[in-house]
């Protein structure tokens, strides 16, 4: 792969106009593997950690994160907050602009903005921005898009109302979804805004070539304000749904980097690669959702049951190899403004405790022996997925559920979860895409259609999300928002298994791929070694 792309390489220079100097010769390839292939390259519609990683290259936000996971200036050069942290006022880039040369304005942040949350657009992540004045009412339907609280000043100065003091809004921004659109390009050409050829982007990198399922092919952008500091030329974008073929790839010198690791293969891939193998923290959080609108997961006897009989030690030591740690809360330790999670209240009970338990919650609800519940377990397909599956059918068969798989590739499985499709446990995961406990117990607000996968509401855990929402006091806040969680835990839509970590192959080749809690490492911050 790498001796084809160079050659493909240096024959679009003798085509162009002939090998005209050593510099148009030294063309720097990134090959990057990918978790898996964009549902879109829409910034506003995406949802996974894979389209993230595509956009930080494609577009630039007002904040960006830096190659170490810090939140630093993006599109924005500087801003100031008001006194009662509630307007946030940003001067723009003189020198930002787009892919085809025009200069990035706050008018196009006006027009990002509102489409985020024009409920015509379909954001998976609108609630994301939910913090500035009007947001929510305006996706909801509730009022018009121009009633949102940003304003263009001027042409760089963009000012940002917020309903209430938001402690980690600039950590918001980070995120994939506020990142600016053309307005231009996206009124002339609709959906097809998104296409190689059309595409019309501000960030270090522009859009080449998109083979589904095979390759996406980003190229430097010329006018990128920082483009003199990128060092990496085209980054081939290559989705692994096979770890273990991505490992073999990996050795082979055909991808530098990839964000998964075969975990029953690391302790010889530590022998064989060393430092190439980077095992590091990561907030996010691996768990179960119980289809709470099917009988007889609408019943928490079952889902508690379900959520008790799991060995989370025997999962991380035996199925990850200790790459992923025992999850007994939803939300993280080590969680900014938060202090320590909420816990199941069976967390300290011996495995033959809670199967015992569990048993008993099962013949309540009227399962046994003669009449076993039988579950389907759909998953996203990879090594680590199928042996973890596997490893909850042996839980449950223990007290006596049967249990069927079904597994697709990660767009079809997560589309089907946000679609509503019908099914009875899936699995699911959730990579922080900013530092605060809200951004996990967000997730089960009973509004947050898309992404509340097990359908569940609760008018207690809601009314608790919005007292936070409006607590300034950051202790206070955390401790409503750790009520939440405790509730959400006794209720079990969800049950937490494992929280993840960065699993990542990096090549000796590859500078500036720097692990961090993030997991933000955009290509710009990243060098190639000969």
């Amino acid at each position: 792969m790498a001796l084809i792309d160079r050659c493909k390489s240096l024959l679009f220079v003798l085509v162009l106009g002939g090998v005209t100097s050593g510099a148009a010769l030294a063309q720097t390839i990134y090959h990057r593997g990918n978790d898996a292939d964009p549902e879109t390259l829409d910034p506003h519609k995406t949802s996974t950690v894979a389209e993230a990683n595509l956009v930080r290259d494609l577009y630039e936000g007002l904040v960006i994160h830096n190659g170490q996971g810090r939140v630093v200036p993006g599109a924005a050069e500087s801003w100031t907050v008001s006194a009662d942290g509630k307007v946030y006022t940003f001067k723009l880039r003189a020198s930002g602009k787009w892919s085809n040369g025009a200069a990035v304005t706050a008018k196009d942040f006006v027009f990002s903005f509102r489409r985020i949350v024009d409920p015509k657009t379909g954001a998976k992540y609108a609630s994301i921005i939910y913090p500035i004045a009007g947001a929510e009412r305006i996706n909801t339907g509730k009022a018009p898009v121009e009633t949102l609280g940003v304003k263009a000043v001027d042409d760089r100065t963009l000012e940002i109302t917020l309903e209430n003091a938001t402690p980690y809004f600039l950590e918001l921004l980070t995120h994939q979804t506020p990142s600016p659109v053309n307005e231009a390009s996206v009124s002339a050409l609709g959906a097809d805004f998104i296409k190689a050829g059309n595409l019309v982007s501000n960030g270090a990198y522009m859009l080449k070539e998109n083979l589904p399922n095979t390759l996406i092919t980003l190229v430097k952008n010329p006018h990128f304000h920082d483009a003199a500091n990128v060092r990496i030329d085209q980054v081939n974008y290559i989705p692994i749904k096979d770890t273990a073929a991505g490992v073999r790839r990996f050795i082979a010198g055909e991808i530098l980097s990839m964000n998964d690791i075969p975990a029953d293969q690391l302790k010889a891939l530590r022998t064989q690669l060393g430092s190439q193998v980077n095992v590091a923290p990561l907030l996010g959080t691996y768990y179960i959702a119980f289809n709470t609108k099917k009988p007889p997961f609408d019943d928490k006897r079952v889902r508690t049951a379900l959520a008790m009989a799991v060995d989370r030690e025997v999962l991380s030591e035996e199925i990850w190899a200790g790459t992923l740690v025992p999850a007994y809360s939803f939300v993280p330790p080590g969680t900014a403004n938060y202090g320590n999670p909420g816990a199941v209240a069976w967390q300290d009970q011996s495995v033959i405790e809670r199967e015992e338990t569990a048993r008993k919650l099962l013949a309540e609800a009227g399962f046994g022996p003669s009449n076993p519940l039988k579950v389907e377990l759909r998953y996203n397909v990879t090594d680590n997925n199928k042996a973890t599956a596997v490893a909850l059918a042996g839980d449950w068969k223990r007290i006596g559920v049967d249990t069927s798989f079904i597994s697709t590739d990660a767009k079809t499985h997560f589309a089907f979860l946000r679609e509503k499709g019908a099914y009875d446990i899936a699995r699911a995961g959730w990579i922080a895409d900013y530092n605060d406990p809200q951004n996990f117990l967000f997730l089960f607000e009973g509004g947050n259609g898309g992404l509340n996968y097990p359908s569940w509401a609760h008018a207690k855990y809601d009314a608790l999300m919005k007292s936070a929402a409006r607590e300034l006091n950051l202790a206070a806040r955390a401790g409503i928002l750790r009520e939440a969680e405790t509730l959400l835990l006794a209720e079990a839509p969800v049950a937490p298994l494992l929280f993840y970590t960065n699993r990542i192959l990096i090549s000796p080749k590859l500078s500036g791929f720097t692990p961090n809690l993030r997991g933000a490492n955009a290509t710009r911050f990243m060098s190639i070694r000969n």
